[in-house]
Formats: structure tokens, C-alpha cells, sequence
């Protein structure tokens, strides 16, 4: 009778817990680079997915110098918001967690790194430009203040990660778990996963095991979406997109009716004024840019003799060195793209200048101007009436000298239909 009961609840509720197994699932997602708004979005949609498909558990394998304050603190404030156990992973080999990633880090329910990374140097830096001597220490003091409640709300070591804070210190995975600052050192995702089975640990929802034995991983990347996005948000990306903005636009202006570069110069630009959003802009930079742009339209319309040029490529340079105002290596432009692109920049309209100037002084080839110059012949005699013969037709003409039938003529004027000729060269 027992074995018969037993044998039923076995039938009844086997295909469930396979059932529930089938479903399990363990989602490793990988974020490499600036921490900036595409960061934080792909991140928190993780999170959500990794809620709604009711996963096991969340990896993130992290690689970061750090990033936007306002970015970090979306991601923290979802990963202690999750529902899911959520595991920052710093990997791989030669990765780091530095500044903003270190926030990131200790908010995880599980922190993890791989031999051969780093964490730490979470001073906080004024992105904008310099802070005074009061807003650097406020923003000191509200970074050390959060990142120890992170760190006790985690059990982890609060006077290691205020000293990242107010010394910038950092230390490497070793170092890290013996200081209690991260969980796990594990070599790769498969010693991760098996050395957090069956760990304890606080959710949103409360105390939960994880569970990671036989869980089937999925491995889940950017989408083309984010990828552009993460694309364009770095600073020398946005800047080439400014420049071919103003190209494209620059072209369309001057030759209505191409449509295709002012289209895509519209596009470019957009997704330029997009990038300047996530990036620390100096508007004095940006103006300068602007105003290398208008001296050399100008010097289309104004004789120069070079000088609107030359104002234009100072500006531009002096407002591409400026245009973004950050101590942060990853929010700077290089040389290596400005000097280029402003040679370019300033070949391109000069080259512009010097095709429009041509097209000014060019003799015209059409209508009546276009007779002014030409050489003919009297078909009358002419002084204060008479008939020449230019450009294959008969024309009624007059001149201030007589000028006797057969005779070469020139075209001086054209009034009403009418030639004011000289006499040419005679054979």
C-alpha cells in the first residue's frame, strides 16, 4: 500500500519538477567599456528578461574603466532591486573593475573575478571638467557614503571600499578575497557557476539557494540596437559624425536637389546631438566649431585672400581640443582623429571655395552674356547701325567707330538684342 502511494506521488509530481527544470536557466551576459547609458540599459533589460523567463541566475561578466555616475547608479539600483540573483563576474584575464565598476561590483549578490583582474581607484572625478575644492568633496563623501552601504548591505568589506573611494586604491583578485571584497576567484564561467551552487543569498523577494548544477546556460549579447548605440556614444565616434553632418548639410545647401548628403548629413548629425548626451560636451568647443564652419562658408562670399581659411582651421582645431572637458582618458578626443579631420575639414571647403570662385569668374558660355568677347564679321558696314555675323547667327549691331563690311569684329556689349562691336584683329 506504501509503495503503491509512493509510486503515485513519484508519477504526480516528477514531471513537474522536469518540468521546472526544463524552464530553469542560468543567462551570462558580457559589458565591456565605458559605463554610459547603453550599459545601464542593456544591463536593467537583462535583469527584467532574466526575471520574466524566472532564471536561476543572472552572470555579468564585467570589463570597465569606469564611466557616468547617473549610468552606475541605474545598474546598482536594478541589481538590488532584482529578483533573480544577479553575479558580477570581472573577466576575463587582464579585465578590470575600476571607478564606476567597482560600484557595480559590490552590489552584486555575488562578486567574483578572474585571475589576473583588478578592482578599485573609485575616486570620483568631475566628467564635466575640474571640480572646486567643495563639490569635490561632497562628490567624495556621497561616493564613500554609497558605496559602504552597498558594501554592508552585501557583507562585504565597507572600509576597503571607502578607501577605493577616498585613496583610490585598488588590488587585484587575490588580494580582493582576502580583504572580503569580492566572493569567488574562479578561472572561468563553469568553476563560477559550480562554486556558487547551492549559496544563500538576499533578493528583493527574499532568501533564495542558487541553484546552478545541471542549469542550462545561455549566453545572450548586445543587440545590433545596442551595439550602434555603444558605438556612437564614444567621443571620437560622435565627433566624426558631427563633422559629416555638417558636410553633408554644407553640400545639399550648395547644390539643391542632390537630397542623398543632406539626408545622410541630417542622419549624421542626429546621431551626433544623440552621442553629445552621453558625453561630457564643453559648449564652448562646440561653438568654436560652429564658428569655424561659418568663416568658411563666408569666405565663398568674401574676398579674403585666405584669411576666413585660416581664422576657420584655428578655430576648429582650438574648439575639437576643447569639445569634450574631462580628465577621463575614455571621454577625450585623440589627436590622432582631430588633427586628420581638420586637414580634411579644411581642404574640403577650400577646395569648395576655390570651385565656386572659378565658377564666378568663368566666361559664360550661354545666352546673351555668352556673346560678350566673340569674334565676328560685318555683313554691312556699321557705326550707328548695321548687321555682323556672330556665332553662326545675324545680329543687328552698332559702334562708336565706322567699321566697313567684311571687316573682323569684336562683341562688347549686348543690349536689347542688339551688339555694340569694335573692330577686331583684321587678316
Amino acid at each position: 500500500m506504501i509503495k503503491n502511494i509512493f509510486l503515485i506521488l513519484v508519477f504526480l509530481f516528477v514531471p513537474v519538477l522536469t518540468a521546472e527544470n526544463l524552464h530553469a536557466e542560468i543567462i551570462v551576459i558580457n559589458v565591456e567599456g565605458v559605463v554610459n547609458p547603453v550599459m545601464s540599459e542593456f544591463i536593467t533589460k537583462s535583469i527584467d528578461s532574466a526575471e520574466k523567463e524566472k532564471a536561476n541566475v543572472l552572470v555579468i561578466e564585467l570589463d570597465t574603466p569606469g564611466g557616468l555616475d547617473t549610468s552606475m547608479r541605474s545598474i546598482v539600483k536594478k541589481i538590488i532591486a532584482s529578483e533573480v540573483p544577479v553575479v558580477v563576474y570581472v573577466s576575463p584575464s587582464g579585465a578590470r573593475a575600476a571607478s564606476a565598476g567597482v560600484f557595480i561590483t559590490i552590489a552584486a549578490h555575488v562578486a567574483a573575478m578572474a585571475p589576473g583582474t583588478n578592482i578599485g581607484a573609485a575616486h570620483p572625478v568631475g566628467v564635466g571638467g575640474k571640480m572646486d575644492k567643495t563639490m569635490a568633496e561632497k562628490a567624495v563623501n556621497d561616493a564613500s557614503a554609497y558605496i559602504k552601504s552597498l558594501a554592508e548591505k552585501r557583507g562585504r568589506n565597507a572600509e576597503w571600499a571607502e578607501k577605493a573611494v577616498r585613496e583610490s586604491v585598488s588590488v587585484t583578485e587575490q588580494e580582493a578575497l582576502k580583504l572580503n571584497v569580492i566572493d569567488f576567484v574562479s578561472q572561468d564561467i563553469k568553476s563560477l557557476l559550480a562554486a556558487i551552487d547551492q549559496k544563500e543569498v538576499q533578493t528583493s523577494s527574499g532568501k533564495q539557494i542558487i541553484q546552478t548544477a545541471g542549469i542550462h546556460i545561455t549566453y545572450k549579447e548586445m543587440g545590433v540596437r545596442h551595439k550602434i548605440l555603444d558605438i556612437i556614444s564614444d567621443p571620437n565616434i560622435a565627433y566624426l559624425l558631427m563633422l559629416l553632418g555638417f558636410y553633408g548639410i554644407f553640400f545639399e545647401l550648395t547644390n539643391p536637389g542632390v537630397v542623398l548628403p543632406g539626408v545622410l548629413g541630417a542622419l549624421a548629425l542626429i546621431l551626433a546631438l544623440y552621442s553629445f548626451q552621453t558625453l561630457p560636451v564643453n559648449y564652448a568647443g562646440l561653438l568654436l566649431i560652429f564658428l569655424a564652419i561659418v568663416l568658411f562658408i563666408l569666405e565663398i562670399k568674401i574676398t579674403s585672400y585666405g584669411m576666413l581659411t585660416i581664422g576657420g582651421l584655428i578655430s576648429m582645431t582650438i574648439g575639437s581640443i576643447m569639445l569634450f572637458d574631462s580628465p577621463l582618458p575614455f571621454f577625450q578626443l585623440s589627436l590622432k582623429v582631430i588633427l586628420p579631420a581638420v586637414l580634411l575639414t579644411t581642404l574640403f571647403f577650400s577646395l569648395t571655395v576655390y570651385l565656386a570662385v572659378k565658377a564666378y569668374r568663368r566666361q559664360p558660355v550661354t545666352g546673351a552674356e555668352g556673346l560678350i568677347g566673340l569674334e565676328g564679321e560685318a555683313r554691312t558696314d556699321v557705326h550707328h547701325k548695321g548687321q555682323v555675323f556672330v556665332h553662326g547667327e545675324i545680329w543687328q549691331a552698332w559702334s562708336d567707330e565706322p567699321i566697313n563690311a567684311g571687316e573682323k569684329i569684336i562683341v562688347e556689349k549686348v543690349e536689347n538684342l542688339t551688339l555694340k562691336v569694335k573692330k577686331g584683329i583684321q587678316p
